[in-house]
C-alpha cells in the first residue's frame, strides 16, 4: 500500500477505493455478471448536460417554455408541477425552437411529465448549426441532409419518462409535437455535450480582443472535434481526413499538446491505405500524414513512436520519388490531384501546388529518415528534391499554389506574397488560409497576416459564428443574416445560399477543424514560439506584435508550459519575459 494513501485515509475508505478499482473501466470483465473474456471499448470522450439559454420562436399552444431554460436533474417526477406544455388541436401544431448558446457535438436529453393519454407521443427533432438550419427541411433545395449524422427525424417519446437522441453538430434545435389533438409535457431538456474532458494547455492574450477570441475559437473547434479519432467536422463528414488534420494537429500542439487523438488518427489512415493507395484516394493527403509525422515528432520527441512508421515511410517516400518524371516534374496520376476545394477546378494551380508539396514532404521525409538512422532514404530524398528544384511552375493567380511554392522554397516568399496579398482575404479558403498565413510569415509580413486573421476568420465571428467554418468567402458578406438570428425579411441566409463542391447550403459544416490555423499561428508568430529540437528541447522566441501593444501566453511541451509575455515600451521596443522547464533550453 502507497504511504500517502495510508496516511490520508482511513481502513474503511480504502475499502471504497478497492472497490472504485474493480469497477474501473479496464477492470470491466470483473464484474461477476460477465465472463471474463467479454470484449470492452472504452471510449476517451465525456459528457456534460447543457441547458439552452435562449428561446429563440415558438408556434401554436406552447405553455412556460421558458421553464426549459432552468437547470434540471435529469429525473422524470410524479409531483404537479408547472412544466412546458406543447398542445395540440386538431391540424394546429406546436413547436419551440431553443438555443444552447455554443456550437457543440452530441444529441438530448428530454425528461416528460404526466399528460394526457398516458402513452407515448410523435415528436420531429431539427439540429442545427445555424438558426435557419433548424428550422429547415431535408430538400434539394438547400441542401438540408440527414448525411454522416441524423439531424432531422421523427421519433417517440415515452410518457413520464427520459429519452436520450441525436448525435451531430450543432447549436440549435427545433421540437415539434406531431399528431393531432395530443398533449405534450416537457420536464427538462438539455444538450448532451460529448468531448474529451482535456485542459487548455497552451493560452493566447493580446491588446486586441478580436484576435483573442479568433485564437480561442480555433481551438474550441479542434476540440469539439477530438473524438474518439480527430474529425474533421461534428456534423460532417467525421471522419479522419488525413489533409485536414494538419492545421488541427498544429493546434492541438499549441493548445492542448500530447493526445493520444493524434498518432492514434495517423495509425488508422496508415493501417487502412496499402501501398502504393494514397490515403483518401488523395495524392496529397500522403504527403500531409508524412508533414503531420514531423511535425508530431518535433513537439513530442516520441523516437519510440516514429520508429513504428519507419517501414511504412520508407516505402511511401519510394512511391513519391518514382513519381518524378525526366523533365523533374511530379506525375501524379494514379490518384486524386487535390489541394483544396476552390482550387480544384485549376490544373495549373494544382500542378504547382503538388510540386511544391512533393518538395515539402521529401523534406520532412528526409529529417524523419535521418532521425530514423535510415540514410540510404534520406540521401533518395534529398537529391529528389534538388531535381524538382530544377522546375518551378506557374501558380498563376492561386493563392493556395503560391503559399505552398513559398513555404517549399520554390519562389522567394516575398514574390508569393504578393499573389496571397492581392484583393486582400478574397479568395482565401478556410484549409488553406493557414498555409497562405504561413506564407506571409515567412515573406516577413507578419502585420499582413494579423490583418488577414481580423479581416476573414474575424468575420465569421461578427455573423454569430461560436466555431469556425468548412468554407467562408467575405463576398457572402453584405447583407447577409447572422447564423445566431433567424433571417430578417429582406437579409439572406448565407448558411442556405452559399457553399460550393460538396458544401453546398446547409450542407455546409460549421464547425470544421481544419480552419483553425490561426491559433497555431498567432502561438508561433505573435507570442513568437518556434521549436527547434525534437520534444521542444530547444525553443527559439522571437515575437511579432504588429499593431499590439502586447501579447503573452503559454505553450505546452512534454516537460510543462513555457510562459512568455512581450510588452512594447515606449519607442517601440519590445520587453519580453520568457520562463519554462529546465530541459526546454530557450534561445531569444
Amino acid at each position: 500500500m502507497h504511504p500517502t494513501i495510508k496516511s490520508r485515509y482511513p481502513v474503511k475508505a480504502l475499502v471504497v477505493f478497492v472497490a472504485m478499482a474493480m469497477f474501473a473501466p479496464g477492470a470491466f470483465a470483473q464484474l461477476p455478471v460477465f465472463n471474463k473474456n467479454q470484449q470492452v471499448r472504452t471510449e476517451a470522450t465525456t459528457r456534460r448536460l447543457i441547458t439552452p439559454v435562449r428561446l429563440m420562436w415558438q408556434k401554436g399552444n406552447v405553455v412556460n417554455a421558458a421553464g426549459l431554460l432552468k437547470k434540471g436533474n435529469g429525473q422524470a417526477e410524479i409531483a404537479d408541477k408547472t412544466l412546458c406544455t406543447l398542445t395540440n388541436k386538431d391540424t394546429s401544431h406546436a413547436a419551440i425552437l431553443l438555443d444552447f448558446g455554443k456550437e457543440m457535438h452530441g444529441g438530448l436529453q428530454l425528461v416528460t411529465g404526466m399528460y394526457k393519454g398516458g402513452k407515448p407521443v410523435k415528436v420531429r427533432l431539427r439540429f442545427g448549426e445555424s438558426a435557419a438550419e433548424a428550422m429547415s427541411d431535408i430538400d434539394t433545395l438547400k441542401n438540408a441532409t440527414n448525411d454522416h449524422a441524423m439531424r432531422d427525424y421523427v421519433l417517440h417519446l415515452p410518457w413520464l419518462g427520459k429519452l436520450e437522441a441525436g448525435n451531430t453538430g450543432f447549436r440549435f434545435v427545433r421540437i415539434d409535437l406531431l399528431d393531432d389533438n395530443t398533449e405534450l409535457k416537457l420536464k427538462e431538456l438539455s444538450a448532451i455535450m460529448v468531448y474529451r474532458d482535456i485542459p487548455y494547455l497552451g493560452s493566447f492574450h493580446s491588446s486586441d480582443t478580436l484576435l483573442n477570441k479568433i485564437w480561442m475559437t480555433g481551438a474550441y473547434t479542434v476540440h469539439l472535434n477530438i473524438q474518439d479519432h480527430l474529425w474533421d467536422g461534428i456534423k460532417r463528414d467525421r471522419l479522419v481526413w488525413i489533409g485536414d488534420m494538419h492545421p488541427e494537429t498544429s493546434t492541438i500542439a499549441a493548445v492542448f499538446g500530447y493526445n493520444d487523438v493524434v498518432p492514434k488518427s495517423l495509425d488508422l489512415a496508415r493501417d487502412i491505405t496499402p501501398l502504393p493507395g494514397y490515403m483518401n484516394g488523395i495524392v496529397s493527403y500522403s504527403m500531409w500524414w508524412v508533414l503531420i509525422q514531423r511535425d508530431w515528432y518535433m513537439h513530442t520527441g516520441d523516437i519510440k513512436y516514429l520508429r513504428q512508421q519507419k517501414t511504412y515511410l520508407a516505402k511511401l517516400l519510394d512511391h513519391y520519388i518514382k513519381n518524378i518524371d525526366a523533365a523533374n516534374s511530379e506525375q501524379f496520376n494514379d490518384g486524386w490531384r487535390f489541394l483544396d476545394w476552390p482550387s480544384s477546378k485549376d490544373p495549373k494551380a494544382i500542378h504547382a501546388g503538388l510540386q511544391a508539396m512533393l518538395v515539402m514532404t521529401l523534406d520532412a521525409g528526409a529529417d524523419l529518415s535521418k532521425a530514423l538512422n535510415d540514410a540510404a532514404t534520406a540521401k533518395r530524398c534529398t537529391d529528389a528534391i534538388a531535381r524538382l528544384k530544377k522546375n518551378v511552375p506557374d501558380a498563376g493567380q492561386s493563392k493556395q499554389a503560391a503559399a505552398l511554392l513559398a513555404l517549399s522554397g520554390l519562389v522567394p516568399a516575398r514574390q508569393a506574397n504578393q499573389v496571397i496579398s492581392a484583393n486582400g482575404v478574397h479568395n482565401y479558403s478556410t484549409f488553406f488560409g493557414y498555409y497562405m498565413l504561413l506564407a506571409k510569415a515567412k515573406a516577413g509580413d507578419y502585420e499582413g497576416g494579423i490583418n488577414a486573421i481580423r479581416n476573414y476568420w474575424g468575420q465569421m465571428l461578427q455573423l454569430g459564428a461560436t466555431t469556425f467554418w468548412e468554407d467562408f468567402n467575405v463576398d457572402w458578406i453584405p447583407n447577409a443574416a447572422r447564423i445566431d438570428e433567424l433571417v430578417p425579411a429582406g437579409k439572406t441566409d448565407l448558411h442556405a445560399k452559399y457553399g460550393d463542391y460538396s458544401y453546398k447550403g446547409y450542407r455546409n459544416s460549421l464547425a470544421h477543424g481544419w480552419a483553425s490555423g490561426p491559433t497555431p499561428w498567432l502561438t508561433e508568430f505573435v507570442l513568437g514560439v518556434k521549436v527547434m529540437a525534437p520534444g521542444c528541447r530547444v525553443i527559439k522566441i522571437t515575437p511579432h506584435l504588429g499593431d499590439l501593444s502586447f501579447a503573452e501566453g503559454t505553450f505546452p511541451t512534454p516537460y510543462g508550459m513555457v510562459k512568455i509575455k512581450h510588452t512594447r515600451l515606449a519607442g517601440g521596443k519590445i520587453k519580453t519575459i520568457v520562463s519554462g522547464p529546465k530541459q526546454v533550453k530557450i534561445i531569444r
